[in-house]
């Protein structure tokens, strides 16, 4: 019988020291596949048998056996891949090398990934790789004040690196969430922000992503995210939590939830993207957060008159809701004008600093670290 194969992380690179593990599959000699959905298990039988597997059919459950020690069931589930709709794969759960009957069997067909995810985690889909062999860091984005250019806050990154190469966070997030590791990689990712701010950040404020649908229940999947704050030893308002509108509209009482968790260890939120959705100013009203991001997509559409007025609306909302308004995506002197103008309090773009990985702490007696700001693009003052 097949073990699934662990493959080692490293959280932060080296920055902030955790390890975490990705639980890859390895081959398998005997699948189980499951749905409701009547007219997928016939194809499933259909391929199984064309491959030269050992099939046993029920109304909804095909047992596939693979006498070649795993070779045929991984050219059957590459052949899933193909002929299957994404849909299909979703409504299809499988369970590899199943244990005896009995509550193992149970708890295994409880627990099953449907077969877009065991594709995902087999590499077959997306490029597995980018996750299992990474190593993980977090960058960080100067945030400043439009009245004087200082800077208050830094937003933290993830990246990582594969095979020397730079993965950027959107591509890690994306495997991670076809792979079913969305929850580890958000964890991850709030955890590295906080460590590997911890030598540097001093009085400034911290900016940290998040995706609601990774947490489930606040108390427990932010345990390690409080310890990081605590052993760091910032101040809880320092800690600013950020969610995409986009996010926010899914489901908007599980995220109410985690809000409410978060202010009550006196963490502050903020909504990210606002103005790229259509129900930007009823969400500011439910959501009530302490901070408001513009959203660069429209940003960048400025002096254009639609967006001017998209902007000014959210703007004045938020600052009736008593929020204080970064613009996103200001790069040049034109758009920082644009957006003081409309009222915002902070802005961050290349402009003011691209993302920077944190340099060494400098020795005792010479001054806390600051991130390193391109010459081009240092604030003025």
């Amino acid at each position: 019988m097949s073990h699934p194969a662990t493959v080692g992380t490293i959280c932060g690179g080296g920055v902030c020291g955790c390890r975490r593990n990705w639980q890859v599959p390895g081959p398998a000699t005997r699948a189980l596949l499951a749905t409701s959905v009547g007219h997928v298990l016939p194809t499933v039988s259909r391929l199984a048998k064309a491959l030269g597997l050992t099939v046993r059919s029920s109304p909804q459950v095909v047992d596939v056996v693979d006498d070649l020690g795993g070779l045929t069931l991984d050219l059957l589930f590459q052949r899933l891949a193909r002929e299957l709709t994404g849909a299909e794969t979703e409504a299809l759960r499988v369970v590899t090398d199943p244990p005896a009957e009995g509550a193992a069997l149970t708890a295994r067909l409880l627990t099953a990934p449907t077969l877009a995810v065991e594709l995902a985690r087999r590499g077959v889909t997306v490029e597995v790789g980018v996750l299992a062999e990474a190593e993980f860091w977090s960058v960080y984005q100067p945030i400043v004040s439009l009245a004087d250019r200082s800077v208050v806050a830094h937003e933290a990154l993830l990246r990582g690196v594969v095979d020397d190469r730079e993965v950027g966070g959107g591509d890690l997030f994306f495997v991670a969430e076809q792979a079913g590791w969305l929850d580890r990689l958000d964890r991850i990712g709030r955890e590295s922000a906080v460590i590997g701010a911890a030598p540097w950040l001093g009085d400034d404020d911290l900016f940290i992503n998040f995706d609601p649908n990774s947490i489930v229940r606040p108390q427990v999947c932010l345990a390690g995210t409080e310890r990081a704050v605590h052993d760091a030893g910032f101040a809880p308002g320092q800690l600013v939590f950020e969610v995409v509108e986009s996010h926010a509209i899914l489901d908007r009482g599980h995220l109410v939830s985690i809000l409410e968790h978060f202010r009550s260890l006196g963490w502050r939120v903020a909504l990210d993207d606002v103005g790229a959705g259509w129900s930007s100013l009823s969400l500011l009203a439910a959501v009530r957060p302490d901070v408001v991001k513009l959203g660069k997509a429209l940003v960048r559409e400025l002096p254009d008159d639609g967006a001017r007025t998209v902007l000014k609306a959210v703007t004045d909302l938020a600052h009736q809701l008593g929020a204080v308004v970064v613009a996103e995506g200001v790069e040049t002197e034109r758009l920082a004008d644009e957006v003081t103008a409309l009222g915002a309090d902070l802005g961050q773009g290349w402009l003011f600093g691209r993302p920077v990985r944190p340099e060494p702490p400098v020795e005792e007696g010479e001054g806390r670290w600051q991130p390193v700001v391109p010459v081009s693009a240092a604030p003025r003052r």
